[in-house]
């Protein structure tokens, strides 16, 4: 029979009254009155009369009975029964007669006796029983009875006779006994009906994995049906998706679904993964969803594809699988034409999957590190700044050297970053980390995520630990670009407040600042389009459109930020042109600190940056702290060739300008993913055009610069 799950229930129109016993008062019955005759208006120990809630007590030839009546929604009685310990089973038994009986929209708006189990802190238990329900009239009273399991932890039964969002009716009831009863012959019952089930469907998936396998040697493909698809949405918002299931042959290990796409008109719903995309996931034998199984990661678009491409999904089978629902789909997008074809569901060889599984799985035990408690006997010394240098609290000049983690400022649950923070301190001997974040995450803004940003947080936490425990210090990197903004300053306030005066940390106010000009770098102001001239490429669209439009708050409202914690912390300020000008720090722009640690200044270049000889002169008054520098032999796309020099000569050259003037490095970056690499792979092999050198450098070796740039 249907059921409508009482989940739905606030959505519809309700009429229903509460109330009733919840004690065991009779020794037949687990309430009282069960004929509904004791009591003089009402029966006692049951809910009151409602006239307008459609639940009266009428009374025919002697006999008293409940009424449930409704001219269009829903009636409901609502009683609670306690249940008695060890009870495993239980049986009710009703008299009832529908009159009048209009269903609603659905086949399971009708006339029906709810059921629903609760723990002993009222909280929903599963494996309800099934509602007994009448679609048409009665031919008068007809008599009734149900029996049904009790859940081991059940100590409450919501006993709830309704007429649901009908459009008319009437449902009369008497006699209602609810008794404890025997549940062997239930659960033999129950186990009776599950092994046929189980057994047909065998049968039915054996015979359907037999035709799978004719399918395949008939026409290349388990697919089903036609092997293009094209959708297009025509109703922003709407989920629009083909639903095919292909069964699995007997034996299959591993399936590849390949097929070639385009997308064109693409625009994303409400939420990031409202895309066009194909989705995979294993039936059984009962057509169901697969429980417990890792279903294959669906393919995704996000931006539109002008050319035919080749997708794939490769994927094991499951033990259980019967088969493979494929559902090429636009996911709630604004708008999009999704077009397939030559879509392809074959066996292939499970060895290779298994094989990259295993080196996953590998991986992952390879970056795990074992969380550490802070060890303040092993932090490095507080810092400060004097004139152009950065001493400790004993007077001795510190020198920062080390390397720009990645991955917090694209992911909120990057988990490679632990392993790098130690694998930068312990093998690459660098005495300083950048640690890149953003607001976003902070907080938990992002879609991704439903902690209000705690797991990021304390992913920043262990981060600075490990650090920390090693005698390293960590600058901690707001990557954001263009201009600051008032969120900047919210973020601040609360990651200084955070790390107050601890001895490890210091704040990178503002990633790269551009387009803009010094007065607003410093006091705010207006921010209009970008400059033409735009090294940002690696932005989304949505990123570059927040970046124009808006009133910036400049690097003296971060600054105050910080100190209205009581924050002493060094913070780092960055110049113009993405942190490679530094020239307005000698020219009347640079910050006052009276309350804090003093300011260094953050600068970034290059193998594509000319104009080293502006860096001693500010160097001679202000601690340079280079954020972020190094070359990669893979060309940046968004700058000219021509002006990229190679890493080989550039690299070491580069080390040499560093080290005679002592300036305070950390080389980007830590992954073999993000232009410039320091690593070849995730094995932390350094690249011979940048890692190499640097890690050289970070291990004590003199380079000589041989040319000024």
């Amino acid at each position: 029979m249907k059921f409508i799950p009482n989940r739905y229930l606030p959505l519809l129109p309700v009429l229903f009254v509460l109330g009733g016993s919840t004690g065991i008062l009779s020794a037949d019955s687990l309430w009282e009155n069960p004929s509904l005759e004791e009591g003089e208006k009402t029966p006692a120990q049951w809910p009151g009369a409602n006239p307008d809630k459609g639940i009266t007590y009428e009374v025919e030839d002697g006999n008293r009975f409940l009424r449930i009546h409704s001219d269009g929604g829903t009636a409901m009685l609502y009683r609670e029964v306690a249940i008695p310990g060890g009870t495993e089973a239980l049986r009710l038994s009703w008299r009832w007669r529908v009159t009048g009986l209009r269903k609603g929209k659905n086949a399971w708006f009708d006339a029906r006796i709810m059921m629903e189990f609760m723990d002993a802190d009222r909280g929903k238990v599963g494996g309800a029983p099934s509602a007994p329900n009448r679609g048409r009239d009665t031919n008068g009273w007809e008599s009734r009875e149900v029996e049904f399991l009790v859940p081991e932890n059940a100590r409450w039964l919501k006993f709830m006779p309704s007429l649901l969002n009908v459009t008319a009716g009437t449902l009369d009831l008497d006699d209602l006994s609810l008794e404890t009863t025997d549940p062997a012959p239930l659960r033999e019952a129950a186990e009776k009906k599950r092994a046929e089930a189980a057994a047909k469907a065998a049968a039915q998936a054996a015979r359907r994995a037999e035709n799978a396998s004719k399918r395949l040697a008939d026409t290349g493909s388990l697919l089903p049906g036609d092997r293009s698809v094209r959708l297009e949405q025509k109703e922003p918002g709407k989920l629009l998706n083909q639903y095919r299931v292909a069964d699995i042959p007997a034996g299959t290990e591993a399936l590849r679904l390949s097929w070639r796409e385009r997308v064109s008109n693409l625009k994303v719903g409400d939420k990031p993964w409202f895309d066009a995309r194909v989705i995979c996931e294993f039936v059984g034998a009962d057509g169901k969803k697969l429980p417990g199984v890792r279903h294959p990661s669906p393919a995704y678009n996000q931006k539109n594809v002008k050319d035919w491409r080749e997708r794939k999904i490769d994927f094991l089978v499951p033990e259980g699988a019967a088969g493979v629902a494929v559902m090429p789909s636009l996911f709630q997008v604004a708008s999009g034409l999704y077009e397939i074809e030559d879509m392809v569901l074959a066996p292939i060889d499970a060895a290779e999957i298994r094989a990259a599984e295993e080196r996953r799985r590998q991986a992952e035990a390879a970056r795990y590190v074992p969380p550490e408690e802070p060890n303040p006997a092993k932090f490095p010394r507080p810092l400060h700044v004097e004139g152009p240098k950065l001493l400790d609290d004993q007077g001795r000049e510190v020198w920062l050297q080390g390397v720009c983690l990645t991955g917090m400022e694209s992911v909120a649950n990057d988990r490679q970053v632990e392993k790098s923070t130690v694998v930068a301190i312990d093998e690459w001997k660098a005495n300083c980390v950048r640690l890149p974040v953003k607001e976003d995450f902070w907080f938990g803004r992002t879609a991704y995520q439903n902690d209000g940003g705690k797991s990021y947080r304390e992913l920043c936490d262990r981060v600075i630990t490990l650090a920390a425990n090693r005698g390293a210090y960590v600058a901690l990197d707001l990557h954001r670009f263009r201009a600051p903004k008032p969120e900047h300053v919210e973020f601040w306030k609360d990651a200084a407040a955070r790390y107050k005066n601890h001895p490890a940390v210091l704040f990178d106010l503002f990633n790269e600042p551009h387009g803009i000009s010094w007065d607003i770098l410093v006091d705010g102001g207006w921010v209009g389009d970008s400059e033409k001239h735009d090294e940002s490429a690696f932005l989304t669209d949505e990123e570059k459109r927040k970046n124009r439009g808006f009133e910036a708050v400049g690097m003296k409202a971060l600054l105050a930020a910080v100190r209205s914690t009581g924050a002493r912390n060094i913070a780092i300020v960055s110049g113009l042109f993405w942190t490679n000008d530094l020239t307005g720090w000698t020219k009347g722009y640079a910050l006052d600190d009276p309350d804090g640690d003093g300011v260094m200044y953050s600068w970034h270049t290059y193998n594509w940056h000319p104009g080293w000889n502006r860096i001693p002169p500010v160097a001679e008054q202000f601690p340079i702290f280079v954020g972020e520098c190094g070359g990669d032999e893979k060309p940046m796309g968004f700058i000219p060739l021509k002006d990229q020099e190679d890493p080989n000569t550039f690299c070491p050259d580069f080390l040499g300008f560093v080290q005679k003037h002592r300036l305070h490095w950390t080389g980007f970056s830590m992954s073999p993913n993000a232009t410039p690499r320091l690593l070849s792979n995730w094995d932390y092999e350094p690249t011979p055009f940048w890692g190499a050198y640097a890690k050289r450098a970070l291990a004590g070796e003199t380079f000589e610069m041989k040319r000024m740039r």
